[in-house]
Formats: structure tokens, C-alpha cells, sequence
């Protein structure tokens, strides 16, 4: 028997797939493949960023709805700690979106609340169902 859960307005998943999302990934073509399915998806990709300085700021300009985080970015600071700097200026969800998994990084980057944490390859439903997760929380509590 199915039961169902929760009933969303065609005008809410509309808001939800039109969500603004910035991908940080410093691998060019990884990070373009994701864009693309982003968009096959439904969502608004504002921008590539491969460093922490310029994901600060591009959040800063962009205000994107949900930020995916590669752990690995160029430069001295990776992508946990620049997620820690973004929790502290802005109140946006992210998703960990990485190769790099073991325990010590999964405490780590567990320490920064991410919404999700989906490791490299993954697939189009798991990460849709993710990012419509962190986007539906995030509206909520702002709701509240």
C-alpha cells in the first residue's frame, strides 16, 4: 500500500527545481558534467568555482539556494573549511559531493553540518533527492 507523505503545490516544485545552485569543483570537466546534469534536472547553475576565495565569493554575489562542495579544491584551503567559512557568513545549505571518503573525513567534514554528503560516482536520482531535501529544510526554516 502506498501511502502519501507529503503533498507539495505544482507552484512549490517548480520553486524547488528552479533552486539557484553553485557547484565548486576544481576538476573542469567533472565539474561541467555535473552542470550539465543540474540543468537536465531542472535547476539554475550560477556559476564554477574551483578555489575557496572565489567560492566566497561567488556566494557572496550569486546568493545561490544550495552550494555542492568538492572536499578537494585548488589552493591551501580545501573544501571543508571553506564550508565552514560559509556556514559562518550564510545561512545556505550544502552538499558534500566527493571521491574522498574515510572515517577521518567523514568526521571532519561531519563537524560542518552539511546537508548531505554523496560520494563520487554518483547518480542522478540520489543527488536530485538530496538536493531537494537540503532545498525543502532550508525553505522550512526560514519558514519558522
Amino acid at each position: 500500500m502506498i501511502k502519501k507523505v507529503v503533498s507539495l503545490e505544482f507552484y512549490e516544485v517548480i520553486r524547488l527545481l528552479n533552486s539557484k545552485i553553485l557547484i565548486v569543483e576544481n576538476e573542469r570537466i567533472i565539474a561541467n558534467d555535473i552542470k550539465q546534469r543540474l540543468e537536465d534536472m531542472g535547476y539554475d547553475v550560477i556559476g564554477i568555482s574551483g578555489t575557496s576565495e572565489d567560492t566566497l565569493k561567488k556566494t557572496r554575489e550569486t546568493h545561490p539556494d544550495l552550494i555542492l562542495m568538492d572536499i578537494i579544491i585548488t589552493g591551501d584551503v580545501d573544501g571543508i573549511e571553506t564550508a565552514k567559512q560559509l556556514k559562518e557568513l550564510y545561512s545556505i545549505p550544502f552538499i558534500y559531493l566527493t571521491a574522498y571518503y574515510d572515517d577521518e573525513i567523514l568526521e571532519m567534514a561531519s563537524l560542518t553540518q552539511p546537508a548531505a554528503y554523496i560520494t563520487k560516482p554518483f547518480n542522478n536520482v540520489g543527488l536530485h533527492a538530496a538536493i531537494q531535501m537540503a532545498i525543502y529544510k532550508q525553505k522550512k526554516l526560514k519558514e519558522n
